[in-house]
């Protein structure tokens, strides 16, 4: 099992992830390797469908670099064609639709028609650059391009864009840097959040150098980190400290903080310093203990960090809350922890979002109220519809179209759904979700290997593994059971393996045969969270959740009834309660229970991903309930 020239394929010298196979636990595989059916497929194909193959959509992007529409309010329409591209990516390494791939080329080729003289990239004019949200927008170009060389193909191409990129962070590097070198400082360089959206270019900016190996962009890059993310603080040191929680630091806007950890842990794995992994741990520790909600999300205050553990009852905030631009920075900061660490709580805050934030926001109703995006910009929690306001919205193409900043970002999550399920270890394969299709992989010893999964997880319990493999091998397959199954089972050919722990990797390892089989069966037992007491608002400790598996269970106002009622949940002494299956929806679901109460009543519930879907008042939808006292 030493061998790990299938690691090094999967990292190729010349790439934004080549320090990785010095560096990472786990890896992701090749684009193609992925063939699923349900949630997963369904949620991916359908963003691909109605977003990312809309050609109209992606010219409009790209028409914002010919002139400069964000002089007029500094805003971030820049930010649009290159998420967009990243997530687009993503969802091409799971399709390999060649249409897609033709569209992204496309609108690719097209940017890089949109360089100035100068190099740049931007959608502001030369007196107002680096003000307002440019550098974010700027981010997200190079980002845009870097993806997109991880799909193409074409040498040439990929030679054009790189130099596109060079001569774009250079003239970056030209005027942004110390004031002392008579430069205008990163944290000064926009008006918004002590300048940490304009730090956030950090991570771009060590990938390039990957790709580059040119030494002034890992030099500006260190620039970043040294000026602390903020005018006002060093949110690095913070979180290396570990002594106060993000919703602590003297900016708290949790999407763009988030990016910012994203780069130092691209930086750190360049140059090894154990001070940066150290801070990114403590960050998404920190993170998870006080601000990630039932759903997955955070930011109960807009889109900020500020205790959202506590405040996600809160009864008194009536503004928008659980930003699907969070949801997706969350997943992808803890996949890259993920890959580094192979820890599997992280794989545990995943799988949380994949089932119940991420998807939840998708529009797969097709509705037209709150502008109709592929995406919701935010996620209920307390009774409420979903849909209310369309999240970074800016107007486009003299008034006729317009988009918003979560709908750019949604498909790098629903791309993370397949990307992050199965992945390779140095020493095997590594299952972090469950979802029922086909993987194709490689063996340490670089034979290829098929894996079948049949499963109606997380409807059901069980998850069925076939191995198709031809010469008998010894390696590693690694199996998350999640940290909330508590009595969890498998068998390998039917023989059951002791030691099956929540919260740890299940590690199998013995010589693999053709056929061989593994059966993996999981604790859904559903379970009472009760609300924390808070403060300011002490009507947040009269509300329980239910959680079944990875799901929150969500009412719905679609069945007739009061989803504000006070309710008493019939429950055992450890919090289990015993629901019964339902077929009464007359809409999809995913599941449907009914919920037993202690006066003898009952209430229906359904999975969260499935509650409030026309975007409107008849199906007003509540994750938390109002607990009787």
């Amino acid at each position: 099992m030493a061998n790990e020239n299938h690691i090094n394929q999967l990292c190729p010298e010349g790439t934004a992830c080549a320090p990785r196979v010095g560096t990472d636990t786990l890896f992701e595989l090749p684009a193609g390797a992925f063939e699923y059916s349900g949630l997963f497929d369904k949620s991916i194909r359908l963003i691909e469908r109605i977003q990312l193959l809309d050609r109209n959509m992606w010219d409009i992007f790209v028409k914002q670099f010919s002139f400069n529409p964000d002089d007029a309010d500094k805003g971030w329409r820049c930010e649009y064609w290159g998420k967009m591209m990243r997530g687009a990516c993503f969802t091409y390494k799971y399709t390999g639709n060649p249409e897609l791939y033709n569209t992204l080329e496309n609108s690719v080729r097209s940017m890089l028609k949109k360089q100035d003289a100068l190099g740049r990239f931007s959608t502001y004019s030369i007196p107002l650059e680096f003000n307002g949200w440019d550098i974010w927008g700027r981010k997200y170009v190079l980002l845009g391009f870097q993806y997109f060389c991880e799909i193409c193909p074409d040498k040439n191409l990929k030679e054009k864009i790189i130099a596109a990129m060079c001569a774009h962070a250079d003239y970056i590097i030209e005027k942004i840097g110390r004031a002392e070198d008579g430069k205008k400082p990163i944290t000064e360089a926009s008006s918004h959040w002590k300048g940490l959206n304009s730090s956030s270019i950090l991570e771009p900016y060590v990938r390039l150098y990957n790709m580059t190996g040119k030494q002034k962009y890992l030099d500006f890059a260190a620039y970043i980190i040294d000026n602390g993310g903020i005018s006002e603080g060093n949110i690095f040191e913070l979180a290396y400290e570990g002594k106060l929680y993000p919703y602590q630091y003297p900016v708290t806007k949790a999407y763009e903080m988030m990016s910012c950890f994203e780069g130092l842990l691209e930086y750190y794995r360049v140059v090894k310093e154990p001070r940066h992994l150290t801070a990114v741990r403590n960050f998404v520790d920190l993170v998870i203990k006080s601000d990630i909600t039932i759903i997955g999300c955070a930011g109960c205050t807009h889109e900020l960090f500020d205790n959202s553990v506590i405040r996600q009852t809160n009864t008194e905030y009536q503004g928008v809350i659980q930003e699907t631009c969070v949801t997706v920075t969350w997943m992808k900061l803890c996949y890259q922890l993920l890959c580094l660490d192979g820890d599997p709580k992280l794989a545990d805050q995943i799988e949380l979002s994949v089932y119940n934030a991420l998807p939840g926001s998708i529009n797969t109703n097709g509705c037209t109220s709150n502008s109709g995006l592929p995406f919701d910009s935010y996620s209920p929690l307390l009774p409420n519809k979903r849909g209310r306001k369309v999240g970074g919205y800016k107007v486009m193409e003299d008034g006729k179209y317009f988009y918003g900043c979560c709908a750019a970002i949604g498909a790098a999550g629903t791309g993370l759904m397949a990307l992050s399920s199965v992945m390779a270890a140095r020493d095997g394969v590594c299952f972090n979700l469950y979802p029922e299709g086909r993987v194709k992989a490689k063996t340490p010893e670089g034979q290829d290997l098929l894996v079948k999964i049949k499963t109606e997880y997380p409807v059901s319990d069980t998850v069925d593994f076939e191995i198709d493999l031809e010469k008998e091998e010894e390696f590693a397959i690694y199996l998350r059971i999640p940290e909330w199954s508590k009595n969890s089972l498998a068998a390998v050919n039917g023989g059951n393996i002791s030691g099956v722990s929540g919260g740890e990797y299940l590690k199998i390892v013995r010589t693999w045969s053709d056929k061989d089989t593994i059966t993996l069966r999981l604790d859904l037992s559903a379970h009472l969270i009760n609300s924390f007491s808070w403060v300011a608002d002490p009507a947040t400790v009269r509300h329980v959740a239910l959680k079944r598996g990875p799901v929150i269970l969500a009412r719905d106002a679609r069945f007739g009834e009061d989803i504000r009622e006070a309710v008493d949940i019939k429950a055992d002494g450890d919090g289990c309660v015993e629901l019964t299956k339902s077929n009464d929806a007359a809409f999809d679901t995913l599941m449907e229970f009914i919920v037993p109460l202690n006066n003898g009543k009952q209430f229906h519930v359904v999975d969260y991903l499935s509650a409030g879907k026309t975007w409107d008042m008849d199906s007003e939808m509540a994750a938390w309930f109002q607990a009787v006292n």
